[in-house]
């Protein structure tokens, strides 16, 4: 556990709970309308997952509930290790008490200690205090083309 304030707590989430589970439920609408949240099973497989690390935020606050989750993403291609952060999500009423970037920067800790040398994520336009979170960071826009192939069209 990493405890960030006396109110604040970022830790890992090892196993699965119907905490953890009601927490999904509850937060990932919050981020996307895109995507369902996880089934039981998916989000056994995701904390199972040897590549893929989630945190989850609890604040005294909120009686110590789950607030907050971020995921990091090591993998291996020829070039090097790569890390990037997904999902990051704060429950609405508990934004703008610095949750948001408790959670980045647990996930950049992690991915240091695992010797990254850079972090990347994306964040939709729209979402325009992440965005800003992200850049006094330290994050820098970089200017790509992000492709993505449909596999549900055909």
């Amino acid at each position: 556990m990493v405890k960030t304030s006396p109110q604040l707590s970022i830790m890992l989430a090892t196993s699965l709970s119907d905490e953890l589970y009601q927490a999904c439920l509850r937060l990932i609408p919050q981020l996307t309308h895109n995507n369902p949240p996880p089934t039981h099973q998916e989000l056994a497989l995701l904390l199972g997952s040897g590549s893929s690390t989630l945190f989850i935020a609890c604040h005294t606050d909120f009686s110590d509930a789950i607030i907050g989750l971020a995921t990091l993403v090591l993998y291996r291609v020829p070039t090097g290790l790569r890390a990037y952060i997904e999902d990051v999500v704060v429950d609405e009423p508990a934004r703008g008490r610095g949750i948001g970037e408790a959670l980045t920067r647990a996930c950049i800790e992690r991915a240091r200690e695992a010797g990254v040398s850079h972090v990347s994520l994306t964040s939709n336009p729209t979402r325009v205090q992440a965005n800003r979170l992200y850049q006094h960071m330290g994050f820098q826009l970089r200017h790509t083309n992000l492709y993505r192939y449909d596999l549900n069209e055909l």
